[in-house]
């Protein structure tokens, strides 16, 4: 039976230590939205992507397989889910070069990440350059109908649907959809153990997968001002896996006992934490699971994308 819902895509870039900022963040809400069953989603590992700041193989394959064992313990389900490696589908990049033919330089100067690194007078490399045409092929491959992005990431579709347009009318083919971005929920930044927003160039992260030990020793060093009744660092952190209801109860019983505050949070985040470590180690321990999983993956994302690409070399007179 032919699945005709509409699609999903998001890439997910293999780069940096996932902590409780980038779950409780982003990544909690992106995998429930892949469990309401209204979409048909394509998630994948966009390695190439990442090629941009990550020059080690060795490096590179870990954070790959790292990250889907994160995303299958939080709960991504494969069984549900398109979930593949960019770099396993040859059509990605063959698609971006055939975007590349009809893009032109200023067009690409004015892309956010371009314009960032011009501004800091960093050495731009091409594959920086060029990147939103190659997510523009991520997200058109597939016939995406919503794309799942933050509210500051919203050129990315812009770009992805100035691209289609051009290349239905040049070659005067109805080849891509024209995709809508889907913006994320915002939610309350997590704060890091020094009260800044959470973030591993800060040094102030809780480790998403932290043992016990670990995670002890990061919330015992959360930074708090001792002139309130409660540290509002360290309420805020609570927040995400209590009531605020259940919370103002606590808090008031343990007014100003900063201590039995840190050790009751350790408590709170260490029960909501220990099933998806737990999922983390068995994957860990098990290299098959993940190997299935993108392999399964690799099968049905080359194969819808084949079946695109050929409709798109006949369009060029390549095929």
């Amino acid at each position: 039976m032919t699945d005709t819902r509409p699609v999903l895509v998001s890439g997910v870039k293999p780069t940096g230590d996932l902590h409780i900022g980038n779950y409780f963040g982003a990544m909690r809400q992106f995998v429930e939205l892949t469990k309401e069953g209204k979409y048909r989603p394509f998630i994948f590992i966009a390695d190439y992507h990442a090629l941009n700041t990550m020059q080690n193989a060795e490096e590179m394959k870990r954070r790959t397989r790292e990250l889907v064992m994160a995303y299958l313990a939080i709960g991504l389900d494969p069984e549900q889910v398109v979930f593949f490696k960019q770099s396993d589908v040859p059509a990605h990049t063959e698609l971006c070069w055939i975007f590349d033919t009809i893009t032109t330089m200023p067009y690409l100067m004015r892309a956010h990440a371009f314009k960032d690194a011009e501004a800091k007078n960093k050495e731009i490399g091409v594959g920086t350059f060029n990147y939103p045409l190659l997510m523009a092929a991520d997200i058109l491959l597939y016939d995406a109908a919503v794309v799942p992005v933050g509210s500051d990431q919203k050129q990315h579709i812009e770009i992805a649907r100035d691209t289609a347009e051009k290349f239905n009318r040049i070659y005067k083919a109805d080849i891509f959809k024209l995709p809508e971005p889907y913006i994320m929920p915002e939610v309350s930044t997590v704060p890091g153990t020094d009260g800044q927003k959470m973030s591993k160039s800060y040094g102030n992260v809780i480790p998403l997968f932290a043992s016990r030990d670990e995670l002890t020793k990061a919330v015992m060093g959360i930074v708090t001002d001792s002139s309130g009744e409660r540290p509002e660092n360290v309420y805020a952190m609570h927040k995400l896996v209590r009531s605020e209801t259940e919370l103002k109860a606590i808090y008031k019983e343990h007014a100003g006992k900063y201590k039995i505050l840190k050790e009751l949070l350790i408590e709170d985040l260490d029960l909501y934490l220990s099933p998806i470590r737990a999922k983390y180690e068995e994957l860990k321990n098990d290299s098959s699971i993940v190997d299935g999983i993108l392999a399964k993956g690799k099968i049905e994302a080359r194969a819808v994308s084949e079946a695109k690409m050929e409709h798109v070399r006949r369009s060029v007179g390549v095929s």
